[in-house]
C-alpha cells in the first residue's frame, strides 16, 4: 500500500471543511461543509451546517437545531407549492436571534426521492393526488429521508441534546432512535398561502405534522 493509500480517508470516514464566515440577509454563520458516506455505498454526500453563537442568557440551554430537508423549488425558485423556502428562512432568523444551528441536509429532495421524481409526483397532484398517494402512486416511499448523516453530523459538532425546531413527530423519534437527545420540540409554522394549502393539509392530516392554522395569511 502506497503512501497516499495510507492517508486515505476510511471508507466510512465523516469529512469536513473548516468553518468560514458567510454573512447573509439572515445573519453571520459560521458555516462547515460536511461529506458523509451513503450507507448504501453510494458516492458521499455533501451537507453543510450553519451555526451562530447563542445569546448572552441563553449559553446553558441545548442548541437550536433545524434540519432542513433540501427542496430546490423552494429554497431556490420560491416556488409556492410547498412552505420549504419560507421554513429555511425563518429557521436562519431565529438561528441568529437564539444561536444554534441548521443542518441543510442534501438527497433529501421531495422527501427523498429526488427531483425528477418530486416533479412527476407534481404532475399526479396537478390531476388530484394528494403528495401522500402521488408518491405511492409512483411505487415510492410516502418519506423516504433517513436522518443517519444528520445525526452523525451533529454527533461531530458535539450536539448531543438539541432543541428541534420542527413540526414533524417522525423526525424527532427518528433523530432521537439515532442517539440525538431532543429535549424540547418549537413549533415551526410559517403563513400558509392558497397555492400550498392542500399540501399543508396533507401533511397535518396524513403525516401527523403539528400545524395549527391553515387559513392563507395565518400561519401554518
Amino acid at each position: 500500500m502506497s503512501a497516499a493509500d495510507d492517508r486515505a480517508p476510511a471508507q466510512d470516514e465523516l469529512e469536513h471543511s473548516e468553518p468560514v464566515t458567510v454573512p447573509s440577509e439572515y445573519g453571520t454563520f459560521s458555516v462547515i461543509g460536511w461529506r458523509v458516506p451513503e450507507p448504501s455505498g453510494a458516492p458521499a454526500t455533501e451537507h453543510v451546517s450553519l451555526s451562530a453563537p447563542a445569546p448572552p442568557g441563553e449559553e446553558d440551554l441545548p442548541p437550536l437545531v433545524r434540519l432542513h430537508s433540501e427542496c430546490l423549488t423552494g429554497d431556490v425558485f420560491g416556488s409556492w407549492r410547498c412552505d420549504c423556502g419560507p421554513q429555511l428562512h425563518l429557521a436562519l432568523e431565529r438561528i441568529t436571534e437564539h444561536g444554534g444551528t441548521v443542518l441543510y441536509l442534501r438527497n433529501h429532495e421531495g422527501r427523498g426521492i429526488g427531483l425528477i421524481n418530486k416533479l412527476r409526483a407534481y404532475k399526479l397532484q396537478d390531476e388530484g393526488a394528494d403528495t401522500v398517494d402521488a408518491n405511492t402512486m409512483l411505487g415510492l416511499p410516502a418519506d423516504a429521508r433517513d436522518y443517519t448523516a444528520a445525526a452523525r453530523i451533529l454527533t461531530a459538532m458535539g450536539l448531543s441534546s438539541v432543541r428541534l425546531l420542527t413540526n414533524n413527530p417522525d423526525k424527532v423519534s427518528k433523530l432521537e432512535s439515532l442517539g440525538i437527545t431532543v429535549t424540547d420540540v418549537i413549533p415551526h409554522e410559517v403563513h400558509a398561502r392558497t397555492e400550498n394549502l392542500h399540501y399543508l393539509r396533507t401533511k397535518r392530516d396524513r403525516m401527523h405534522h403539528h400545524l395549527t392554522h391553515l387559513t392563507p395569511g395565518e400561519t401554518s
